[in-house]
């Protein structure tokens, strides 16, 4: 039957919808942790709460977010160590080889694949807000096509260049020599990171944090054993370091797979690979490029700084120190880089899921935790400026400049930690650009210019270098603060909307032509899933619908349906919800299923309702669920935010579908 969107009968009131419990989402994965803000039906209690509050709810979602991230960061800030350390078991040429090659190796390499891989997070964070899990896994093909296809040139490069760029930078030809042998076999590396970055960006997407954890403490362990095989036992000396280190990447993505096999924790947001991933790219290389040159401006300024050291009086001592702080640098770091990605998961699922107010929340929050850890940090740096050069070296040159920097350093971390949280902000609302532009900005054309000035200019040495740095990192946190407290998230909301139907792929062209048998006939044709004209009879209509689907995309069809009745039953005894669900799963197969629910009154839909059994499967997954389950409070916190466009209460997406017997 055709059924006319509008009721034939104004006066008659409304079908009350189904009780709750008839409703079942089957996917276990995709909520939003509970989303902490009265999902679990007390909501008309928190309609009232204080602001404080909410955001506090925030900031424990987010922590329950970046807490197992940091974990996981210090174990692999330990594999770190792990490597250097076996490389100065080896001697001065050996550790300043591998060094140097690390250097090389986050400037050409790591740093571009790290960004390229973020370029996701998104894409797959508001599609698993918008429970479109399917989303997930095509994002999460893309990216890894992505970065394989990025990762070759780069090996070549490895292989074939490391040792004669360096030489022709000017550096000792052993050394060169010795970074060229690491380069080439730590290119087996970047294979591995090319899935294992996306993989760990598509499971944080779904909250699933602790596996990663837990892995990665697993590959750690197995660091140094590997390590003393390689190095000791079978004497590889620099090469067998860097194959230790591609070794315990395989390690710790065979254990995710396992994890994965085992648990079954992705099979909701699972589809394996079609022709779908080979289009649609445009929509990731607009988040993945500009995430890259945001990522690849901060690491480079760092490897600036080491160079530029050089430059100074006594550049032994200088490097050496600039080495040393680095490394106390990259572990404080550790933490705003987890609370940074902690934020962007947590602002992305909000605006998938339609919730502005719960986005501005999140960024608040995420903001004031932001400068909570950069006290922390710069208290840390300064409490251990006469003891941390101490644990590399006893060089009384070395040591006196570690001790004057470090508080320098420390104050680094009070813009440091806001505005690395502010830019996973800006990340989680799909805004990388803002942040590339706020980095390039900020480092180069606030801090290059004052930290040579200093320097150089002024003859503050060392200490000069690093006032510079704390002008960029002061610059980059206003910039951020203020990028952050300009949003409008309603407006955010609606371009999540936009990036997720736009991410997916259009595969799938419905073409739907009903006939009715009394006096009139009426043709309505809906081509490539657009809306089909309406249809207003009284008569029996039948209804044929023809689908044309490229090959492999049945997997995709009906990602996000919520069938009305799969876990409920009519205990009345009549059949009138079966009835709806067919006529929902009709009008789905016809295209005519309009996502906005505030449209959907004003417009009218052509859809099949046959006698026959109706095909669930036939649904494209360019829709968004004929069910939206989620939140009463947000409604409520739309009304006391001034916040439009929320809304998580259970409702029908279509309010007017009549099922004529």
């Amino acid at each position: 039957m055709c059924n006319s969107g509008t009721n034939s009968s104004p006066s008659a009131p409304a079908p009350p919808p189904p009780p709750l419990t008839s409703f079942k989402n089957p996917s276990h994965l995709l909520r939003l942790m509970d989303d902490d803000d009265g999902d679990d039906g007390f909501g008309h209690h928190q309609d009232h709460a204080p602001l404080i509050s909410k955001v506090s709810d925030e900031a424990k979602a987010i922590g329950r977010l970046s807490v197992p991230m940091a974990v996981t960061g210090l174990v692999m800030y330990s594999r770190a160590l792990i490597s250097m350390l076996f490389l100065g078991r080896l001697g001065e040429l050996a550790l300043a080889g591998g060094s140097l090659a690390l250097g090389f190796a986050n400037i050409t390499g790591y740093s571009v694949l790290s960004g390229l891989a973020l370029g996701m997070e998104p894409i797959c964070g508001q599609a698993f807000g918008a429970r479109r899990g399917k989303l997930l896994a095509l994002a999460l093909h893309r990216t890894v096509l992505l970065l394989l296809a990025v990762a070759l040139p780069i090996s070549l490069l490895w292989v074939t260049s490391t040792g004669y760029i360096l030489k022709q930078l000017g550096q000792d030809e052993a050394v060169a020599d010795a970074a060229q042998t690491f380069a080439a076999y730590a290119s087996a590396d970047l294979a591995v990171l090319a899935v294992l970055h996306p993989l760990r960006v598509y499971l944080r997407s779904q909250n699933l944090t602790l596996p990663i954890t837990a892995c990665s403490l697993f590959s750690v362990l197995l660091h140094g054993p590997i390590n003393y095989l390689l190095v000791v036992r079978l004497r590889m000396g620099v090469a067998g370091v860097a194959l230790a280190v591609a070794l315990t990447d395989l390690n710790l993505l065979l254990a995710l797979l396992c994890f994965l096999a085992i648990s079954g924790a992705h099979r909701d947001s699972w589809v394996g690979p079609t022709s779908d991933c080979l289009r649609g790219w445009v929509s990731l290389l607009r988040l993945a490029v500009p995430t890259a040159t945001a990522v690849c401006l901060e690491w480079w300024w760092y490897e600036l700084m080491i160079v530029l050291s050089g430059l100074l009086a006594n550049p032994r001592a200088t490097v050496a120190s600039m080495g040393i702080l680095i490394q106390a640098t990259s572990l404080v770091y550790v933490f705003p880089s987890s609370l940074g990605q902690g934020a962007s998961t947590r602002v992305s699922h909000q605006l998938g899921a339609g919730r502005p107010a719960g986005a501005r929340r999140a960024a608040g929050a995420a903001l004031s935790i932001g400068l909570v850890v950069g006290a922390a940090a710069a208290s840390f740096m300064v409490s251990v400026r006469g003891h941390w050069g101490r644990m590399f070296t006893t060089d009384a040159d070395i040591l006196r400049l570690t001790s004057v920097a470090l508080p320098i350093a420390g104050l680094c971390e009070l813009g440091n930690c806001p505005q690395t949280a502010g830019c996973g902000v800006l990340r989680g609302s799909a805004r990388p650009a803002s942040g590339a532009r706020i980095n390039l900005a900020s480092f180069y054309l606030v801090g290059m210019p004052v930290g040579v000035a200093l320097a150089f200019g002024a003859r503050l040495g060392f200490a000069g270098l690093w006032l510079g740095l704390l002008a960029a990192q002061a610059a980059c946190a206003v910039w951020m603060a203020r990028a952050v407290a300009s949003t409008d998230w309603d407006v955010e909301v609606a371009r999540a909307k936009e990036l997720t139907k736009a991410s997916s792929s259009s595969s799938t062209t419905t073409t739907t032509s009903c006939t009715t048998n009394h006096h009139q006939q009426h043709e309505c044709n809906n081509n490539n899933t657009g809306n089909a004209k309406a249809i207003t009879t009284t008569t029996t209509t039948t209804c044929t619908t023809t689908k044309t689907t490229t090959p492999h995309a049945a997997s995709n069809i009906n990602a996000g349906y919520v069938p009305i009745s799969e876990s409920g039953s009519n205990n009345d005894g009549s059949d009138d919800l079966e009835k709806l669900e067919e006529g929902l799963m009709a009008c789905t197969m016809s295209g005519g299923v309009d996502v906005d629910t505030n449209a959907a009154r004003d417009k009218q839909h052509c859809c099949n309702g046959g006698a026959g059994t109706a095909e669930g499967n036939d649904s494209s997954s360019e829709r968004a669920p004929l069910i939206s389950v989620g939140d009463d409070d947000e409604a409520g916190d739309q009304e006391h935010d001034g916040d439009g466009g929320g809304g998580g209460h259970v409702r029908l997406a279509i309010a007017s579908v009549v099922v004529v017997d």
